[in-house]
């Protein structure tokens, strides 16, 4: 059976985060390619690298509506997955991801991405990248630490 790659948007939030522990290629290891927006690029403040696609959300009516709500950045990316077919949109504010959801949006998080880099051999283990995770200004709840070694079999 011929598997469609999913087109991989990612917010903000997890650009840094896997930048701060030095992890980012992380997010290539796992997809390839991943796209973002203008909005996301200002707000990461530093280049990205060549095989994250900045591209423009086209509907900038949408994207206005979702900022009534959201920020510039989480706006901007689920505005790029509403118009980007088979796409998921990594994002980690629960507000942005229930909205994103209510829209019929696949999501994801960093904690996802983390998973998902085990599950498919990427990383032996999620712990270290947790540990490093914890030591950052991203918070990461007792049940959601749990929930992930789980879903990594850990």
């Amino acid at each position: 059976m011929l598997q469609t790659r999913r087109t991989i948007i990612s917010d903000t939030s997890c650009l840094i985060v896997l930048s701060n522990i030095g992890e980012l290629d992380l997010l290539r290891n796992v997809y390839g390619e991943i796209y973002t927006t203008e909005e996301i690029a200002v707000e990461f403040g530093e280049p990205l690298p060549t095989w994250v696609n900045v591209t423009e959300v086209h509907d900038k009516q949408k994207q206005q509506l979702l900022e009534l709500q959201l920020d510039k950045g989480e706006s901007s990316a689920i505005a790029l997955a509403m118009e980007t077919p088979d796409s998921t949109v990594i994002i980690d504010d629960i507000k942005a991801r229930k909205i994103a959801n209510q829209l019929g949006l696949q999501c994801t998080g960093t904690i996802g991405v983390i998973i998902k880099a085990k599950l498919i051999g990427v990383i032996p283990s999620i712990i270290p990248i947790l540990t490093k995770i914890k030591q950052t200004n991203f918070r990461i709840s007792p049940e959601i630490e749990l929930q992930a070694l789980k879903e990594a079999n850990e």
